[in-house]
């Protein structure tokens, strides 16, 4: 037996145990209590760190939405930002300043009491450098600083207007940790060691194995939707991961797990019919499940072939048959669900084999062999695509490839095995689409993607009135011209043929019947566990 085992279990029963004493959520001698009231929510991801701060993954907001409040939220059924840590807020009449009125009477899970000078350490360390923010910093947008008023007013201080500040400061990457917390921890340790005011308790973290959450018995100061149940409380989480998509299905049957989602679709076929499961199908806001064009590589530099590419493309074929109906096909750069959206490409690329080789001709490309295929000056015209290891993507780029057979044009799939792999590949150059994507409910996160010294502008797009547009839809606030901008922005997008959108993500999730009330917040992903109850007796 290994001599290591022991002792990592001892180290994390001692942290629990730290915890546990300031927070009262243990017994007087510190054992862990195994709740009657206790479910296993399966994970479908285990990312490389799990610190809001710090990390990126979508994932780890499942877990740590739990862990944290915010300063403000939005309510899943309008989407209007409601009050969260900040009992109310204003903003200065330049746009720059964004004054909060912070509640009284919180306190951390280690007994460390909040107020602003817990809010500005929280900013201080997502804002430091040695920090290496993935996500919150950016929801930040041109941060300044900020200002303490009094020991529950802050001020957050822009350097111009950001209209998406709200939403930022609403998701889990900015949820506000204790600063007793991040003062002893290092930033490597703190991910193991995580301290918030939210309604679960960070009890435990083994990589790759389970992470434990337990209720908060002071829990009193949560956003107006956060409703306890009458009866039945969920009063402990473990978090398992089942990165395996076949083994969803058999844990939820089992009773191993009693939510997971992202089943794949045959399975939730089966979750349709069964009477002790339930299929949750949640709308997740964003961009699509799409690849991005590389324009600065032959031969999807030429607009008029990325055209002739998404109108020889049945799109409708994929969701049926990948996705068995529980998804639509994408039209553009955003999904349903995120603001001011726009339905911008139903006529413009419907599906026309003919078409697309016609158009494909103009260009001077012919099969001087006849093998059913165009001819480049290398061969056979081929698009080197990467493909990730994540949701169905492997399974699309096979449909794609036939598809396009049809047009002429041959497909060279490049699996990458983790998102780092895929930058790789991405900074080499040596690609004509990859897959990327964000989740989100503001449409800021474009930014990201298409504006000329964007981090992650894969597709080499660079237009400077384009990226005015985008600054500007940024910075303005009120919401009528914000929706002018972003539906120009959407429809430049398509004309320019930068993305080849596949399907709105519909996350399938299968929830054992006797877990009741469960619902998710307005970004989709992120359940909202305090609410919900599990009767072990049906």
């Amino acid at each position: 037996m290994s001599l290591r085992a022991p002792w990592k279990h001892l180290v994390v029963w001692l942290a629990f145990a730290a915890v546990c004493i300031s927070a009262t959520a243990c017994t007087p001698n510190s054992s862990p209590v195994v709740s009657r009231n206790r479910i296993v929510y399966g994970l479908t991801l285990s990312p490389s760190g799990f610190d809001p701060h710090v990390n990126q993954s979508s994932e780890i907001g499942i877990v740590l939405r739990q862990v944290y409040d915010t300063l403000v939220y939005r309510d899943p059924d309008t989407g209007q930002f409601v009050p969260g840590l900040a009992e109310s807020w204003t903003v200065s009449p330049d746009q720059t300043t964004y004054t909060f009125t912070l509640k009284q009477g919180v306190t951390f899970h280690d007994g460390t009491p909040f107020n602003a000078a817990a809010v500005g350490t929280t900013l201080a360390r997502i804002t430091a450098p040695e920090t290496r923010s993935q996500a919150a910093l950016g929801l930040l947008g041109p941060y300044a600083g900020y200002e303490i008023s009094d020991d529950y007013t802050i001020s957050i201080i822009l350097a111009q207007p950001f209209s998406p500040l709200l939403d930022g400061l609403s998701q889990f990457y900015l949820g506000i940790a204790s600063p007793a917390a991040l003062n002893t921890y290092s930033n490597e340790r703190y991910q193991f060691n995580q301290v918030g005011t939210g309604p679960y308790i960070f009890v435990e973290y083994i990589p790759d194995e389970r992470i434990v959450l337990r209720r908060n018995p002071n829990y009193a100061w949560g956003p107006p939707f956060y409703q306890p149940p009458a009866a039945n409380p969920i009063e402990e989480i473990e978090f398992r991961f089942f990165t395996d998509p076949s083994t969803r299905l058999t844990a939820l049957e089992q009773g191993d797990a009693q939510v997971i989602g992202e089943l794949p679709p045959s399975d939730a076929r089966v979750v349709v019919g069964s009477s002790v499961i339930d299929l949750q199908t949640v709308r997740i806001p964003g961009q699509p499940d799409q690849f991005l064009f590389n324009i600065r590589q032959f031969p999807t530099d030429n607009p008029t072939f990325r055209q002739a590419l998404l109108i020889g493309l049945n799109r409708q074929t994929i969701v049926d048959n990948i996705y068995q109906g529980f998804s639509p096909a994408a039209q553009g750069p955003l999904t349903p669900g995120v603001q001011f959206y726009l339905d911008v490409s139903v006529d413009q690329y419907q599906f026309d084999v003919q078409q697309a080789r016609a158009l494909i001709s103009t260009l001077g490309f012919v099969d001087a062999d006849a093998n059913g295929y165009w001819d480049d000056p290398n061969g056979d015209l081929t698009l080197r695509v990467l493909v990730p290891p994540w949701g169905e993507y492997r399974q699309i780029i096979q449909v794609i490839q036939d598809q396009w057979r049809t047009i002429g044009v041959r497909v060279e799939p490049v699996a990458v095995p983790d998102f780092p792999s895929l930058v790789s590949a991405v900074d080499s150059g040596d690609y004509n689409l990859v897959s990327l994507t964000s989740y989100g409910v503001d449409p800021a996160f474009l930014r990201t993607y298409f504006t000329t010294d964007a981090a992650r502008n894969w597709t080499g797009f660079a237009n400077a009135e384009f990226d005015n547009l985008m600054r500007d839809a940024v910075q303005q606030l009120d919401p009528g011209l914000r929706a002018e901008r972003y539906g120009a922005i959407q429809q430049a997008i398509m004309d320019q043929a930068l993305i080849l959108p596949i399907r709105n993500k519909v996350n399938l999730i299968g929830v054992s019947s006797r877990v009741h009330g469960l619902r998710f917040d307005v970004y989709g992903w992120y359940p909202i566990i305090y609410n919900a109850s599990y009767d072990p007796s049906g």
